[in-house]
């Protein structure tokens, strides 16, 4: 699984598979798109108006947690500090 960031369209994409074959994109709201294969197949999703949607905690980590029973080992916090760009201050 790769994360991937545009900051000029400021658009996330979480690439779930390598795209083997031509795909559908599912137009879920204003902010999600899918990307599906012919065989129901998730190859990636489309994160719109990514630095809202991808909001860090307040210490600028990204916390992925296992659900108990999963085998793999935890992939652990990144940070997307790097990777987000700040929201716009609000004028005042």
């Amino acid at each position: 699984m790769k994360l991937t960031y545009d900051p000029r369209y400021n658009v996330a994409y979480i690439h779930l598979k390598e795209k083997t074959a031509e795909v559908e994109t599912a137009h879920i709201s204003e902010e999600l798109n899918i990307d599906l294969a012919p065989d129901g197949t998730v190859y990636g999703i489309k994160l719109l108006n990514a630095n809202e949607q991808l909001m860090p905690t307040p210490n600028g980590k990204l916390i992925v947690v296992n659900p108990p029973g999963f085998d793999s080992p935890p992939l652990g916090a990144f940070c997307l500090q790097s990777l987000l760009i700040p929201r716009p201050l609000a004028a005042g």
